[in-house]
């Protein structure tokens, strides 16, 4: 959460130091935002964008109210460095070239892809620059040794602010700094939940939309939830309290009394959870379910209409995606801070479940496709489940998948598994 002179601040530095300069890998949807954004945003400018499709970019710059002679094609970091000193937004087809710009502060991947954002990542970091990174599959798979990475160059690795995990973890920051114990933490879901959904179902809702119909069954299917969820436990060491958590039908009112233990007439076999909830109200906001066990305390939040009590609700009402990313940019450049990071440990794993039978050799696509779906676990019930012959609603496990280990996400992962999850500095 920003100080709330963070904006003055941001032009002071400007006047001593110049703007905030960002780089910007990819200008799809999300980049588009984001270039957009800044523009309006004191104390930052956009320096370059690297993109494949260059027009995506120009475009971008061009919607963000930059006049077309202040956009210039840069093959190379050294062209890239020349346009920002000129006070130009510098497009380039080389992600390298993005890496290695003397004069980019921070840089933020929006690729949208785990394995290029990996390797992307690891590069602007072996360049001394700070990375947001919209890209929580990478986060939950790897994240950790990119955390550690990160410290070993002395830059900031960051989730990014804008989505449900990151402004989820802003309000468990606030309860915990005010020293309530935190019960259940997590996020409204915004689309309806059905596990079996496959893409065929969904293209002219797609379509309806302006949205790709794999990345909207990617939502509906819950496994985006799960990915989130998980990004929250590893970053807290909340757990899912049963495998795929509760998921809920319970309002914005209804969640304090719902997200809490069984003895107290709730759903919860332990506190410290992460969950979501599928009821009115509370979707498209994040919430913390809290307790307090002293009476002054009590008396004095239920004075305050938080809620009835034992437990209540922290309740953020929106989260604004990739309007808020330049604020991760920003913190990590002038506080040196990340919003996201997760721990040294794995805490849980998003696991994929197989939504049909599927047979010998058959190569499995993306995640929002037709084979399988994300699912929450804790990470020690990951670890713990064996082979079984896939059919729908299996676990897929190493032992009846392969992985593609020409990937250097799934390489890294698996010396991440060799070291028992626990990050070892030594085996980098």
């Amino acid at each position: 959460m920003s100080h709330p002179q963070f904006a003055a601040e941001l032009l002071q530095r400007a006047e001593k130091q110049g703007p905030i300069t960002i780089g910007l890998a990819g200008a799809g949807q999300m980049g588009t935002d984001i270039v957009v954004q800044v523009a309006l945003m004191p104390g930052m400018r956009i320096g370059a964008i690297s993109e494949v499709r260059p027009q995506a970019a120009i475009d971008a710059a061009l919607l963000a109210g930059h006049d077309r002679s202040d956009i210039v094609q840069a093959p190379n970091a050294p062209a890239i460095d020349r346009a920002i000193e000129g006070g130009k937004i510098a497009v380039t087809e080389d992600l390298h070239a993005l890496a290695a710009a003397g004069r980019i502060d921070v840089i933020i991947d929006a690729t949208g892809n785990p394995n290029v954002g990996t390797l992307f990542a690891l590069e602007v970091m072996k360049n001394g620059k700070h990375i947001v990174m919209l890209n929580v599959e990478a986060d939950i798979t790897i994240g950790r040794f990119l955390k550690e990475e990160a410290r070993k160059a002395g830059v900031v690795y960051t989730g990014a602010a804008g989505d449900e995990p990151a402004c989820t973890l802003e309000i468990i920051g606030f309860a915990r700094s005010l020293g309530f114990n935190i019960v259940a933490a997590g996020k409204g879901k915004n689309n309806p939940l059905k596990f079996d959904a496959v893409p065929a179902d969904y293209e002219k809702e797609a379509a309806e939309r302006n949205m790709n119909a794999r990345m909207l069954v990617e939502f509906v299917d819950g496994s985006k939830t799960a990915i989130e969820m998980v990004a929250i436990a590893n970053a807290t060491g909340l757990v899912p309290d049963v495998p795929g958590m509760h998921g809920p039908t319970a309002t914005l009112e209804e969640l304090a009394s719902v997200l809490c233990p069984r003895e107290d007439g709730g759903v919860l076999h332990r506190k410290g959870v992460v969950d979501y909830s599928i009821g009115k109200g509370v979707a498209p906001g994040v919430f913390c379910i809290i307790e307090t066990k002293h009476p002054r305390v009590l008396e004095r939040m239920i004075d305050l209409k938080v809620g009835k009590g034992p437990y209540f609700t922290i309740f953020r009402p929106y989260h604004l995606t990739s309007l808020e990313v330049p604020l991760s940019a920003a913190r990590a450049v002038v506080y040196k801070r990340a919003d996201m990071e997760p721990l040294d440990h794995p805490v849980a794993e998003a696991v994929a479940v197989a939504k049909t039978s599927l047979g010998t050799g058959q190569s499995l696509g993306m995640i929002g496709e037709n084979d399988y779906r994300g699912f929450a676990m804790t990470w020690e019930d990951a670890r713990a489940k064996g082979a079984l012959p896939v059919k729908a609603g299996d676990f897929l496990t190493y032992e009846n998948c392969v992985p593609d280990d020409s990937m250097v996400i799934t390489q890294i992962r698996r010396r991440l598994d060799q070291s028992d999850g626990r990050f070892v500095t030594n085996a980098a």
